[in-house]
């Protein structure tokens, strides 16, 4: 989800931020700019890589005996993307005016990418636990934060080069490029990944001999990808040259730390607004309701038995889906209201954590010796469905709201903003949520002399192996969890309705900083 809105603000950031949006509209032609839109879809492409893998992580670990609170340690992950907007002003305001504007943060950071990919995949399988070993959680976290962050940051400098590299009549072409690249990048280190290192996948639809392996694994795929950045970096150091003739003088010259402080001085202004301060506290709380289905519920079923690979496929065949949707669905957030689609789907989409938990707990008696079958995996298919309709409904709904109270003169930065504040109104949840689930759940130690241990601490869990014993789950806390957040959901929803129509009918005024400055 977390991609989707950022391929959105991304070009909604784009159009507003460059203050031609006639020339925008004019009928674009690609004739000269052929190389350039391959050059911008690629890129994305690359960017898309590290986020697959640091998607694909938590499914190689789950089977690995760790526990939830370390899937919440290493869900950090997954925030760089969320809080960019902290460096973006630094990134626009410094850099090298003789080597390029953007190239000046895109080459070293893509250098960096690299290289940090070659020197985990030498150290990767240790971290990930060789035989009965336990994973190193700290570093791994630590290592994909560094990845993602560094992908960030080439994001920024990406999102601003396409602005000049496309002819005026194509820039609205960098946002296809951004979406369809960072959606097959994110395939390529996701799901092709888990297939092709699946030894399950592997053995059913590709080999005719069955090994106990798959085809890859992480630290090759790393030493590869880490290669791919490397060279194509090169490439574009020594060969593509950036054009600043779109941009005025004055713009093509680094600023200041006067003009840094300015740009952060800014955001200030934006968040004073009492608006602001009260949409940015309802898209801060309103997905709690779902965390547990949205960031605990496909771990459950791995740990049920679901094949991870089969888990990652389920994203293929509704990719058409994604991106016709918000195109069915701009008539319904076109008037005056936006967020009345957004208000009907929310509903909905907490029902989605009561039937994800239904799957979970029926999931060990409908699978199979050989596997899921088609009976299952079809019934796993409309509940994704499902919850990507109500999703979708409320993305759509969201963004078309601030696409309409942001104020045109910082229409960049205020669209920035809000994506950020619901991006982190998403991460921070969905940790909670992985965090929670051992504090929730019940065990005890099958080991007739050790009644009283609950297995609650490393040690008790130690202790209760020792003696021959295994820890029993009584209550699964993430039944506790899906009930506790169905019902914070509906309360959320009382309040949440009430302020969010009014916030509708605010005038224009109230989200204009003029009157703040």
């Amino acid at each position: 989800m977390s991609l989707t809105k950022r391929k959105r603000s991304n070009e909604n950031e784009q159009l507003l931020e460059n203050g031609d949006i006639t020339s925008i509209n004019n009928r674009s032609n690609i004739k000269g700019d052929e190389i350039n839109i391959a050059v911008l879809l690629f890129l994305y492409t690359l960017q898309g890589i590290p986020l697959g893998l640091a998607g694909a992580v938590p499914m190689l670990l789950q089977n690995k005996g760790i526990t939830y609170t370390q899937q919440a340690e290493f869900s950090f992950v997954n925030w760089p993307f969320s809080i960019k907007l902290l460096w973006a002003p630094v990134v626009d305001a410094i850099f090298w005016p003789e080597f390029g504007r953007r190239k000046t943060w895109l080459v070293p950071v893509q250098y960096l990418i690299g290289i940090v990919m070659i020197i985990m995949s030498y150290s990767m399988t240790d971290w990930l636990g060789r035989d009965e070993q336990a994973p190193h959680m700290t570093i791994l976290t630590i290592s994909f934060l560094f990845l993602n962050f560094l992908a960030a940051t080439q994001d920024i400098a990406v999102d601003g080069w396409a602005l000049t590299m496309l002819q005026r009549r194509n820039v609205g072409h960098a946002s296809t490029c951004n979406t369809v690249g960072q959606t097959a990048g994110f395939f390529l280190g996701y799901v092709l990944f888990l297939a092709l290192e699946s030894p399950y996948f592997c053995n059913k639809y590709i080999r005719t001999i069955p090994e106990e392996t798959g085809l890859v694994t992480l630290s090759g795929f790393l030493l590869f990808w880490g290669w791919v950045f490397i060279v194509t970096t090169t490439v574009v150091a020594i060969f593509k040259h950036e054009d600043n003739d779109q941009i005025s003088l004055k713009e093509s010259e680094p600023k200041g730390i006067n003009d840094i402080v300015n740009a952060y001085k800014q955001l200030l202004t934006i968040v004073k607004l009492p608006s602001v301060r009260t949409l940015a506290l309802v898209l801060f709380t309103a997905k709690i309701g779902f965390c547990a289905s949205d960031a605990v519920s496909g771990l459950k079923l791995v740990e049920a038995g679901v094949p991870r690979e089969d888990m990652a496929l389920l994203a293929v065949p509704l990719v058409p889906v994604q991106i016709i949707m918000p195109v069915i669905l701009a008539k319904y957030t076109t008037g005056p209201m936006p967020l009345s689609l957004w208000l009907r789907a929310f509903p909905l989409r907490l029902l989605v954590g009561p039937l994800a938990a239904a799957l979970v707990a029926l999931t060990p008696s409908l699978l199979g010796d050989s596997g899921p079958s088609y009976f299952y995996l079809f019934i796993l298919m409309m509940l994704y469905v499902f919850h990507q309709t109500c999703l979708y409904c409320m993305f759509v709904a969201v963004m078309a709201f601030f696409a309409k109270v942001s104020d045109p003169a910082v229409g960049g930065t205020y669209m920035t903003l809000l994506n950020t504040v619901s991006n982190l109104g998403t991460n921070w949840p969905n940790t909670l949520a992985l965090w929670a689930i051992d504090h929730l759940t019940y065990k005890t130690c099958n080991a007739s002399e050790l009644t009283d241990n609950t297995c609650s601490t490393q040690l008790e869990t130690e202790v209760c192996k020792n003696s021959g014993g295994t820890c029993d789950v009584r209550i699964d806390g993430f039944y506790i969890e899906v009930v506790i957040c169905l019902a914070v959901g509906f309360l959320w929803l009382q309040w949440g309705k009430k302020t969010i129509n009014r916030l509708q009918r605010l005038p224009t005024t109230a989200w204009q900083i003029g009157r703040n400055r």
